[in-house]
């Protein structure tokens, strides 16, 4: 008499932080791993950091404020928390991102699995005990990929970087003279920091919508809709 003899399911190693894993190793484990909310490959490394609620709520208002850019601006996408692929030893999960359509001359696109494949136009990394990482190997890799701006809001420091990419290299995004921060890629995408850091939300909504209202944001408007009327 024959007897049925199954072979014992193969066991997918956890992820583990400081880890040197090949990306799609990386997805295998995160994959098999629902329970987890945020891991990111990094030059090969896997990092998984805890989040606390000063990164929550200091998320919670970054969101909020490029959401609504986002819904005015016909053309462009947000995204929170979504992992993006980069090449075969990076895929970071930024706190934010905003990137145009590859329909209105975006760099980055979707793929089939539904990932987000290539630089986006702008990311942002709220950093409470990650300044380290994020003013290091991550501005490293955004630069590398050509995301053209860049924000780091440094929570414990009570700070906020903006970079733009210039030539190759990331340069220090100034406030004018009101003290606002104005996008280059993004127009009408304007934000007082201090006001954000100070958690003054009146004030950073006030800004936002005179950002909204701007000329160059209806001249991007316009620009955005003709892109998409004329694909290269």
């Amino acid at each position: 008499m024959a007897t049925d003899v199954t072979a014992p399911t193969t066991r997918i190693p956890p992820l583990r932080a400081g880890e040197r894993l090949t990306r799609a190793e990386f997805e295998r484990r995160w994959d098999a791993m629902p329970e987890v909310k945020k891991a990111e490959l990094i030059d090969g490394v896997v990092y998984m950091p805890a989040l606390s609620i000063d990164h929550g709520v200091s998320h919670f208002d970054l969101i909020t404020w490029l959401g609504m850019y986002r819904m005015l601006t016909r053309g462009t996408e947000g995204a929170d928390n979504a992992s993006v692929r980069f090449d075969d030893d990076n895929m970071p999960q930024p706190d934010a991102l905003l990137r145009l359509l590859p329909s209105h001359g975006g760099r980055s696109r979707i793929t089939p699995d539904r990932y987000v494949e290539g630089g986006p136009e702008l990311i942002v990394e709220v950093a409470n005990t990650t300044a380290d990482e994020d003013l290091g190997p991550k501005r490293d890799l955004y630069r590398k990929f050509g995301v053209r701006e860049y924000i780091v809001w440094r929570v414990g420091d009570r700070a906020l970087d903006w970079f733009v990419l210039r030539s190759g290299v990331y340069w220090p995004l100034a406030p004018g003279s009101d003290g606002i921060v104005r996008s280059e890629v993004f127009p009408g995408l304007w934000l007082d920091p201090t006001a954000l850091i100070a958690g003054d939300a009146a004030r950073v909504l006030a800004v936002a919508q005179q950002g909204h209202g701007s000329p160059e944001h209806t001249a991007f408007v316009q620009e955005l809709a003709r892109r998409a009327a004329n694909p290269v």
